[in-house]
């Protein structure tokens, strides 16, 4: 997926709903590809954000655009801005 800024500033990550569990959170995991600096051949890393969703309307698979955020809780900086 990708990274692209918004006119606040703030980044906005592209990925993919893998958990709905949680009340009023997403964890959203965010996949981008980098170059290996000695092979030289494409890699894929993972991570993974929790993001608030205040009406609990996302559902696992759903693709979402996720934007950094004040801190919501201990380990919440995103909010879910839209489904793509």
């Amino acid at each position: 997926m990708s990274t692209e800024e918004s006119t606040t500033g703030r980044r906005v990550l592209m990925g993919r709903v893998v958990s709905d569990l949680m009340d009023k959170t997403v964890t959203v995991e965010v996949t981008r590809t980098v170059k290996h600096p000695r092979y030289q051949k494409y890699v894929t890393r993972r991570k993974k954000y929790k993001a608030h969703d205040e009406n609990n309307e996302y559902r696992v698979d759903d693709t979402v655009a996720i934007q950094e955020s004040r801190p919501i809780s201990r380990q919440k900086r995103w909010i879910v801005v839209e489904r793509r």
